[in-house]
């Protein structure tokens, strides 16, 4: 979004700013990090993760000449780059699409980098290799080898390709569990690794197309390069990635999964692979078969299929907004969050108010307009950052009231709120402005209060009152919580959940089961 638009909307304000300076607020914004604690690893030298990195690196660009150099051998060097140059144009588009999905809790871009890589380069050569070997051995044995093309194409490609596209998916859901929590990071991720494949299959149609051309001596526009363009890139540029997010589905219910749910974990991910080959199959056999039936299998079948797996990723995104709307407010009534603050986390419109807030807001004033500029920039990122890990800690309370609590429970869950304490002086005035001007106070959309008490002060708290900076949020006052970094305060107190000595005093109802051992007495909703 442009510096003009977003000035033009927010001037004049529809409610009135936070009167907070703007030299203070930027002050305040800490140092990129990351939210996940991570257990230290030491004694093997490939759990280094200098070392995973170097060799994933190593493979990936190995692959990548590999493949090149093969598809450059088929198509020549002119029409390598011809093809190379159409194929390229589709991919910001649909890079955009899938991370426009995954906003919510954006995936890291070494997650999102190596799948397209692997898509572009190691399965785009399986696929290759394997794919020429099975036709020459179909030619070679069986007694009709003309059919070898449509028999390769039908049955053996869909079976090759989707596999070796779904090992990538695999393998983050293996060793980046932590980021794989649902079917939108399964789409996203198996949609940017099917278009890292269309990506180098589309140099190699375009490229031999741009060849046929050359050989039949056009003069104006290539006919075959022209029509292949237009069938690959701007017909059904969704093909591979609606193949494959079949798979990523899969995945995506398995990751969901409870963990007893063992055969569930299985068999999910291996039925949208069977579904994923089985559209692969069709469509390449409604391309062989006639061009009627390409079209009857492409209006039919390929767009209502489109549109479902395009009704299930926004489904779901919405989903995991209601998640953070539900678990947060927890954390509010502990004292680390604003009541606020979880109506706007739940409004991808909030969020981009408040990080266009952020931005621009607390930079009008400023004489240098290049500092002003990197300012705005470091509290946009602060609160993109806020958001995620918001997202993050939501997520994982969700899985801790499913029984999905780690060892590592507490020490997870209080680094994010560590790293949100960090970053709230910037984001809890953005958020509440977003919340304001999206309209999320009113009455109809305030959250259900997991802990509401018919006496919100009990007794005790007379003898024991509340420090200035822990009374209750106030218009006059609606960021009242200042100070140091809240510590953890001794089991068994008042303030057991979760971890906040500035919350009020209000002893929270006890579950009726045994509480889990990973997590403590906590409250549940």
């Amino acid at each position: 979004m442009s510096d003009e638009s977003a000035e033009q909307r927010q001037s004049p304000p529809a409610v009135p700013l936070p009167e907070e300076p703007a030299g203070g607020m930027l002050a305040a914004v800490p140092q990129r990090a990351h939210g996940w604690y991570r257990p230290r690893r030491v004694g093997r030298v490939w759990r280094s993760r200098a070392f995973r990195i170097t060799v994933v690196c190593t493979v990936l660009a190995l692959c990548a000449l590999t493949i090149l150099a093969l598809v450059r051998d088929q198509t020549g060097t002119q029409g390598f780059l011809v093809g190379l140059g159409l194929a390229v144009l589709p991919v910001p588009l649909l890079a955009a699409a899938f991370r426009w999905l995954d906003r919510i809790e954006p995936s890291p871009w070494r997650n999102l980098l190596f799948a397209f890589a692997w898509g572009a380069f190691a399965a785009a050569l399986v696929a290759l290799l394997a794919n020429s070997f099975a036709i020459r051995w179909i030619a070679t044995t069986t007694t009709d080898p003309s059919n070898a093309d449509t028999l390769g194409a039908t049955v053996i490609a869909p079976f090759v390709e989707e596999s070796a596209k779904a090992a990538a998916v695999l393998l983050i859901f293996l060793f980046r569990r932590r980021q794989f929590t649902g079917v939108v990071d399964g789409i996203a991720i198996a949609g940017l690794t099917a278009s890292g494949f269309a990506f180098t299959e589309n140099i190699l149609y375009l490229g031999n197309a741009f060849g046929e051309d050359q050989e039949i001596g056009h003069a104006g526009v290539p006919a075959m390069t022209a029509a292949t363009f237009f069938v690959r890139a701007v017909m059904s540029p969704f093909a591979h990635p609606l193949f494959t997010s079949l798979t990523g589905i899969g995945f995506g219910l398995a990751a969901a999964s409870l963990r007893h749910q063992k055969l569930r974990r299985v068999l999910l991910p291996l039925l949208g692979l069977v579904l994923a080959m089985g559209m692969h199959a069709l469509w390449n056999g409604s391309a062989v078969l006639s061009p009627l039936g390409f079209y009857a299998v492409y209006g039919v079948f390929m767009v209502p299929v489109f549109g479902l797996v395009t009704w299930l990723a926004i489904w779901s995104r919405y989903r995991r907004l209601r998640t953070l709307c539900a678990e947060l407010p927890a954390y509010a009534a502990a004292g680390w969050l604003t009541p606020v603050e979880p109506l706007a986390l739940s409004s991808m419109r909030a969020r981009g108010i408040a990080r266009d807030m952020a931005r621009h807001q607390y930079t009008v004033a400023a004489a240098d307009k290049a500092a002003a500029k990197a300012q705005g920039k470091a509290a946009a990122v602060a609160v993109v950052e806020y958001e995620s890990f918001a997202t993050r800690l939501a997520a994982l309370r969700l899985g801790a009231r499913r029984g999905e609590a780690g060892p590592d429970f507490a020490e997870r869950e209080l680094e994010l709120l560590r790293l949100l304490w960090e970053r709230r002086e910037v984001a809890v005035p953005a958020l509440t402005y977003a919340a304001q001007v999206t309209g999320r106070l009113r009455p109809h959309r305030m959250p259900p209060f997991p802990y509401a008490q018919q006496q919100p002060f009990p007794p005790h708290a007379q003898q024991h009152p509340l420090p200035p900076h822990a009374q209750p949020h106030t218009q006059q006052n609606p960021y009242a919580q200042t100070g140091p970094y809240p510590q953890p305060v001794r089991p068994g107190s008042p303030y057991t959940y979760p971890y906040a000595p500035y919350a009020r005093p209000v002893a929270y109802p006890q579950p009726a089961q045994a509480p889990h051992p990973a997590y403590g007495p906590y409250p549940h909703p």
